[in-house]
């Protein structure tokens, strides 16, 4: 890797976000950067990010994955054994195994363009899961301080400016995987059709899978990527989506039985927020 080479870093542009009000303070762990939860992962069709705001530091929220989901959603996660995340702010709740690693409510991760030095969101997810937060740990730039890479992760984004759910499924599965694992090359993306698909509690959407495969890899930890977007109305009408990012063609690959069956359990929550 030459000195002009930017270091691809999947799963290092994360940020903890403390909520007062209706304002977002965020701090940015590892690669800097920003963004207002307001526009939390308006990522799809809509562009990266909302309003800025100065990173300081602040505490984390309790996990917000521990409440329960509310009013048609039900009392309690859909699969026995399983924990329950909720993004009350764009009207998601959904289920994951006992394994994956609940953030805070107010927690954002997101993936940069690298070139931008204003380190702008390219795609976000709010009040993720994450799967393996260790998986992989590299110092590729010997400077003394190890990161860390996880395996997976699972979270939701507003879709603002989409004008389906096609369109927001793709543009939004397309852009974690160029951003976590390809970038800057956009040619080894393999995008799946856009397929229509019904959770188990009848959220009716679309859905497109996108894999990257022959990506140059930069770093240790660098390897192809693999994107799960289902896109969909919340109850305010607005497009939102639920995403599954991780890595690909590695051996402890999240399996496509295990994805398709945390999907399934995808539902309403009654306190979305129409401006997704």
């Amino acid at each position: 890797m030459t000195a002009a080479e930017p270091r691809r870093r999947p799963w290092d542009r994360t940020t903890t976000a403390f909520v007062a009000g209706a304002t977002a303070v965020v701090v940015a762990c590892g690669v800097t950067g920003f963004l207002a939860l307001r526009g939390d992962g308006d990522g799809g069709s809509g562009g990266g990010g909302g309003t800025d705001a100065k990173p300081s530091v602040t505490g984390s929220a309790d996990p917000g994955g521990a409440k329960a989901p509310s009013g048609g959603a039900g009392s309690g996660p859909l699969v026995p054994g399983w924990n329950t995340v909720v993004n009350a702010e764009r009207g998601i709740t959904f289920d994951v195994p006992a394994s994956w690693s609940r953030q805070s409510a107010s927690w954002v991760s997101y993936v940069t363009e690298e070139s931008d030095p204003e380190q702008k969101p390219l795609v976000a997810m709010m009040a993720p899961a994450v799967l393996k937060e260790k998986w992989c740990t590299s110092d590729d730039d010997k400077d003394g301080s190890p990161e860390d890479t996880a395996l997976a992760s699972v979270g939701t984004t507003g879709e603002k400016g989409a004008r389906s759910a096609a369109e927001a499924a793709e543009d939004t599965a397309k852009k974690w995987v160029y951003g976590a694992y390809t970038q800057p090359d956009s040619t080894h993306l393999a995008i799946g059709e856009p397929e229509s698909y019904r959770t188990k509690t009848g959220v009716e959407g679309s859905l497109v899978t996108v894999t990257s495969s022959g990506a140059r890899a930069k770093g240790t930890c660098d390897t192809d990527g693999k994107a799960v977007t289902f896109a969909f109305k919340n109850a305010d009408g607005a497009f939102v989506s639920w995403t599954y990012v991780g890595a690909h063609g590695v051996s402890d690959e999240v399996a496509d039985a295990t994805i398709r069956e945390i999907l399934s359990t995808v539902r309403l929550h009654e306190n979305g927020d129409g401006e997704g």
